[in-house]
């Protein structure tokens, strides 16, 4: 006979289920709760977003001379094609983004797959600048909603204790893509040498976010989202094909019922402004918006700003020179895009030991060394002004991703009640993308107008004005993070 909710005893919340250590028949008991198989499997086909975002973007820069010149594009028409998949990216993070809420995590994990494939094949096909715009902010689109989706279905999905680590792991697959897009275009560039290689770059992105999207199909949905609506009898079966494993631990999954988890909010944004919301709106939004000037600004702008600087740029249209050049420029790029993947890699070992907050700051300050080192060679004569040059970029891609560029992204997913927490990540997502937009669309003009010097310069503030705001709305994530919202938020 069936038993009642009400009959069960009360037991365990999602997330301790999750964090619990297993002890074997035999009496082995584990220090740690081991990943089973699916919840590897929602970590790898989360990675996925991250891939295509770097993938995206950063091939953007290395195309852009090709597309310029298929197109016969005009400089604003340029700045426009820089700038269009990261304001998708600003509107998508809040309008999609927020949706896991209300529609769940699985099915907008994958719809966000679906609108990107979509647009992507908009993309290839593109006959010219204004249906090319539109496919890359429908791309855009898609890579926001997966900003606060795929970082939200991993933390609710692993063990406390590795979600750090764990969630970083897939944020560093937006430097493995940034550097699979160069690689890609390098290949294409050089196996097809016409003006229309940017179409094939693109479209090879095709046939794997067909398999992200019949991969997405078959996990779990958040037993924490499930038992925030309330469906605590459906909360414990999709706990149950998360914690699968053999021999079976735990046997029974009997979900408490706290009031916290079963907390109902109307999505409207004001509910990220209520006093007991605010500092974590602040804290996941604001530093994340002055770490995007930086890291889009010399992410996409690297081959710009080393040319301008260095005086190598070329006036010349023919094919053979575009596609010589935006070779070079893509070479450059995965040198330097390896230190994105090097700091990340460093964040994922650290980032439980030294905590969130800590590398943060800490990365902040080192990207606004770099820049100053970048800014002060440009006033020296060669060699000591490449020299410092490339090693203050190299600094800057180091520290950006050890310390604002993952940390941001883990925090967001992270400071907010599990309620609103999809909703809240994505207003901290599309905040920060107005700094990438802005970055995107003025960074050509703002060299031309005020100069690279001081342009690096505005930037060493905007740094240092990060690591202060970092400090000031500290909130410690490490641990549990189904209550949070219900303690004191400081360190």
């Amino acid at each position: 006979m069936a038993v009642s909710l009400a009959e069960r005893p009360p037991t365990k919340s999602v997330q301790q289920y999750i964090d619990e250590a297993p002890v074997w028949p035999d009496g082995t008991a584990l220090k740690r709760a081991p990943m089973t198989a699916m919840q590897w499997r929602i970590w790898s086909l989360a990675t996925a977003g991250k891939f295509f975002e770097g993938l995206v973007v950063f091939m953007t820069g290395v195309a852009l001379p090709l597309i310029s010149r298929d197109f016969s594009l005009t400089t604003f028409q340029s700045s426009v094609i820089s700038a269009s998949t990261l304001f998708g990216i600003l509107i998508g993070a809040t309008l999609l983004g927020g949706l896991s809420d209300v529609f769940g995590r699985k099915r907008m994990f994958i719809a966000e797959m679906v609108i990107f494939v979509v647009f992507l094949a908009l993309l290839t096909w593109s006959p010219g600048f204004l249906v090319m715009t539109i496919a890359l902010f429908g791309i855009g689109l898609a890579l926001g909603c997966d900003y606060p989706t795929a970082h939200v279905v991993i933390s609710e999905s692993v063990p406390s204790n590795g979600r750090g680590p764990l969630v970083l792991g897939a944020f560093a697959f937006q430097a493995v893509g940034a550097i699979a897009g160069a690689g890609l275009g390098i290949v294409i560039m050089e196996t097809h040498p016409q003006a229309d290689a940017w179409r094939w770059m693109y479209a090879a992105a095709i046939a794997p976010a067909l398999l992200v999207i019949f991969g997405r199909l078959y996990i779990s949905e958040s037993a924490h989202w499930l038992a925030a609506k309330g469906r605590f009898v459906e909360a414990e079966t999709e706990a149950r094909k998360l914690l699968k494993r053999e021999p079976q631990y735990p046997k029974q999954i009997n979900l408490t019922a706290h009031t916290h988890e079963a907390d109902h909010h109307k999505l409207h944004v004001s509910v990220l402004f209520k006093a007991k919301n605010l500092r974590a709106t602040l804290l996941a939004s604001v530093p994340w918006f002055l770490q995007d000037l930086g890291t889009y600004g010399i992410g996409i702008f690297t081959p710009v700003i080393l040319a301008a600087a260095l005086g190598a740029a070329s006036k010349s249209q023919s094919i053979a020179d575009v596609l010589h050049n935006a070779t070079l420029a893509a070479k450059g790029t995965i040198l330097l895009d390896m230190l994105l993947l090097v700091g990340v890699l460093f964040a994922i070992l650290l980032v439980e030991r030294a905590g969130r907050i800590s590398l943060q700051i800490a990365g902040f300050i080192g990207c606004a060394v770099g820049l100053g080192l970048a800014a002060y060679g440009l006033t020296l004569s060669e060699p000591n002004k490449t020299l410092l040059l490339f090693a203050g970029f190299m600094l800057f891609n180091f520290m950006t991703n050890l310390g604002p560029n993952a940390q941001t992204y883990l925090l967001a997913g992270e400071v907010f009640p599990v309620s609103i927490r999809g909703y809240g990540a994505g207003f901290a997502a599309s905040f920060a993308k107005i700094g990438a937009v802005m970055t995107a669309f003025f960074f050509p003009i703002l060299m031309h107008s005020i100069g690279t010097q001081t342009l690096l310069w505005l930037l060493v503030i905007t740094s240092l004005l990060g690591a202060v705001v970092t400090w000031a709305l500290r909130i410690d994530t490490r641990g549990d993070i189904s209550t949070v919202g219900l303690v004191s938020p400081q360190v």
